[in-house]
């Protein structure tokens, strides 16, 4: 199998069909062997009798149904499973993704041999100020912290090596940042293509206020479990080491302050630096039972399918 092209969705009736007779009509004209799947992400409309009238059409089409909507990061999850492809590419099923882009990103992939290329929708048509500008805002903090120099991490349109998709685990919200954790894995020639974007001709705009700040969230993640996640001792252990010792040494000078210099003063336990001392050892014990408790969860932590399976087609 030379390609997988992989389709999350949700509501998405009324773009499936013209999707699907647009990118068979760009492959067909490849002349390599190829597969379709679509990831129904728990949809409350008809998007997946769709997907099961045009699978039944043909073989090359595979669909599958989730039990109720687990996001995309969990869509893409199953659909990567499922890809048998040398070359996978993902794109959004609204009619917003360019198929006539799919020959270029395999190329890329296929003979350029790079690991990843991610869309840069440079020219967009969606709201400047509901989705435009939070999107810069957000892929200028990506950049800086990622240190990947893409303009549109989040791009939909994507194109990988069988390796990257099968080494790589999304959580949580992580579909966002598929080029980092690439990265993270060791996949590090990525590069960006310019892709065109379309005007959304059916429903509406999942996007919201609520994604714009789990993006930030997601990236703050990202960014903590690269550098400490294997070691969570290195970030736990070193914060309760610091705090133990400070609040061990100002002891000792309390202590040394009442036995030899002030004598005649007040009682150890009358004075407010006393349970200062105490309570930075206290918090210093409890960040570094944190860390050691982060290293057992760690080394027996099986990862499992964040998502249900409740029917599939040609699968």
């Amino acid at each position: 199998m030379q390609l997988s092209i992989v389709i999350p969705l949700y509501n998405e009736q009324n773009s499936l069909k013209e999707l699907n007779e647009t990118i068979e009509k760009v492959v067909s004209a490849m002349g390599i062997e190829y597969e379709l799947i679509y990831i129904d992400d728990g949809s409350n409309d008809n998007s997946w009798n769709v997907i099961k009238n045009i699978a039944n059409e043909s073989d090359q089409i595979k669909g599958i149904k989730f039990l109720r909507n687990f996001g995309k990061s969990q869509a893409l999850s199953a659909g990567f499973k499922s890809a048998n492809g040398d070359v996978i590419i993902t794109m959004d099923a609204d009619l917003q993704d360019d198929p006539n882009e799919i020959p270029d990103l395999f190329k890329g992939i296929n003979e350029e041999n790079f690991d990843l290329i991610s869309g840069w929708k440079k020219k967009r048509f969606d709201s400047l100020i509901f989705k435009n500008l939070p999107s810069k805002i957000f892929n200028w903090a990506a950049r800086k912290t990622s240190g990947i120099k893409l303009n549109d991490f989040n791009c939909g349109i994507k194109s990988y090596k069988k390796a990257v998709i099968k080494e790589i685990k999304l959580t949580g919200g992580m579909h966002r940042y598929i080029p980092v954790l690439a990265k993270n894995a060791g996949f590090k020639n990525i590069s960006q293509k310019i892709v065109k974007h379309h005007p959304r001709k059916h429903g509406k705009t999942k996007y919201g206020a609520d994604r714009f700040i789990k993006g930030f969230l997601d990236l703050i993640t990202l960014w903590f479990i690269h550098k400490f996640g294997k070691r969570p001792m290195h970030f736990f252990g070193l914060i309760g080491t610091i705090m133990l010792l400070i609040g061990f040494l100002f002891s000792v000078y309390l202590g040394i302050d009442k036995l030899f210099i002030e004598t005649s003063g007040r009682l150890i336990t009358e004075r407010p630096e006393f349970y200062i001392s105490l309570a930075t050892m206290i918090m210093g014990s409890q960040f570094f039972l944190a860390g050691f408790l982060g290293e057992i969860i760690l080394r027996n932590k099986k990862i499992k399918n964040q998502y249900i399976i409740s029917e599939k087609v040609n699968e």
